[in-house]
């Protein structure tokens, strides 16, 4: 039976993974986010089972103990993680999965699905990345050193990844990042899954 791929996509604050990826996800058919859990409250507008599975402390952290999660992370002391079972049953179908997480999770998740594919977006300098830092125009200029420091840190882990897009050019970036997905669903191995019937007919004398 066909699977989908499992892809990690990271990426230091400001490189533009975010709007990378939705604008991906609208052009790229047979793939789709995975959602994540928190114990963080909903946010007005947003929908359980969409944006996030919304879980108490407790469910979250039996969880964990049961192996249940791919990775997981306490962030401002909320916990975020990503259900093994959740990406399975989308990987089952036949269709990719992306997990929008950082390099820390990164390694998690490469630990426990060592067939998966990793992609680190960057962004085409350091001065780039902190005119948009400073464009989102809600952050002091504290926050943003901070923040600038962190993305400088994370940086350091590109070399860790199957794929480095550099994010200059928006809609180039969103055509290499397809690219990566679709030269993948047509390797040999790919296609003697998804085309097994067709291959073989076509080889058959």
């Amino acid at each position: 039976m066909s699977t989908g791929t499992l892809y990690i996509i990271s990426a230091p604050s400001g490189a533009g993974k975010t709007s990378l990826i939705t604008k991906l996800l609208e052009t790229l058919e047979g793939a789709e986010m995975a959602v994540s859990h928190t114990t963080r409250k909903a946010r007005e507008g947003e929908i359980d089972g969409k944006h996030y599975h919304f879980i108490d402390a407790d469910t979250f952290l039996n969880g964990v103990h049961n192996g249940d999660f791919l990775e997981h992370a306490n962030v401002f002391g909320n916990h975020y993680g990503t259900a093994k079972k959740s990406v399975d049953e989308i990987l089952n179908k036949g269709v990719d999965v992306i997990l929008e997480i950082d390099w820390q999770g990164a390694q998690q998740v490469r630990d426990l699905m060592p067939g998966c594919l990793s992609i680190f977006i960057l962004p085409p300098s350091k001065e780039e990345l902190e005119k948009r830092l400073r464009g989102r125009g809600t952050d002091s200029d504290d926050v943003i050193a901070k923040r600038l420091g962190q993305s400088v840190d994370d940086i350091q882990h590109y070399s860790e990844f199957d794929y480095v897009v550099i994010n200059d050019d928006f809609d180039e970036s969103v055509e290499t990042l397809k690219s990566i997905f679709i030269a993948n669903r047509t390797t040999l191995e790919r296609q003697k899954l998804r085309n097994k019937s067709l291959l073989e007919g076509l080889a058959n004398k």
